[in-house]
């Protein structure tokens, strides 16, 4: 059980939050979160890449020299690979970089990020975060006074907040966003989390009830397999014997 300190804007202690990390995850699997990390950095590749072959690059054919009776090495045209100026062997060309892990294998390393966030004590949990306008000087001076100033930190809120969006997008090193768009690489890539009591909440409902649906899912599974598993009865003859 991990016991969070919750603070208020002006950095006071108000109270404190009880949460256990294997409600949202059981264990840290790190090849789960590497795998999803590297997913999502691969998604972000434009993959827009291109250079040019033998045959794109401007230059004339012909061959530079004759073949024999120059003591040199033979030589083609001047467009080889292996000559300045000429293409590349293995020329690159655009190419999509995207592709997707399983669903639920994304949620539940979403859930081991945080889960792994509480364990390193990197998540700070703040009362309530609302502006009435946005507010960059206040965000900032929230911030400092949780001592998160100038170090990379994602703000999480319960759901999508404009004011806390722009109270804080101009801010260096700092991502806002709600909790339904977490996702392991948003968790990973910062130092610290800064989460609403709400915030962390609704995390846990969603935790909560996808625990239960992988619980039953595993539990349907089994009890498929034992239906299917064939049976050993003995044969008439054997059971005469």
């Amino acid at each position: 059980m991990a016991t969070l300190p919750v603070f208020d804007r002006a950095g006071n202690e108000i109270g404190k939050y009880e949460i256990d990390p294997t409600v949202l995850a059981p264990r840290i699997n790190r090849q789960l979160l590497h795998d999803a990390v590297v997913m999502y950095q691969a998604n972000l590749r434009q993959g827009t890449h291109k250079t040019k072959t033998r045959a794109e690059v401007a230059g004339t054919t012909k061959k530079m020299y004759r073949q024999k009776g120059t003591g040199n090495a033979r030589a083609g045209s001047r467009r080889s690979g292996v000559r300045r100026g000429g293409g590349h062997i293995f020329a690159l060309r655009p190419r999509d970089y995207s592709y997707r892990l399983p669903r639920k294998a994304l949620q539940l390393a979403t859930r081991m990020a945080l889960a792994a966030k509480i364990r390193d004590s990197e998540v700070v949990l703040i009362d309530e975060l609302k502006f009435a306008t946005p507010k960059t000087r206040d965000m900032a001076a929230i911030l400092t006074a949780l001592k998160l100033g100038g170090q990379s930190v994602l703000v999480a809120t319960a759901g999508h907040d404009v004011n806390v969006f722009k109270s804080a997008r101009n801010i260096d090193r700092v991502a806002v966003s709600p909790t339904s768009d977490l996702n392991a690489l948003s968790l990973l890539k910062t130092r610290h989390v800064l989460m609403t009591r709400d915030a962390l909440d609704t995390f846990r409902k969603l935790a909560e009830k996808a625990g239960q649906g992988e619980g039953a899912t595993a539990a349907s599974g089994q009890a498929k397999a034992a239906r299917s598993k064939p049976s050993r009865a003995k044969s008439p003859r054997a059971a005469a014997t």
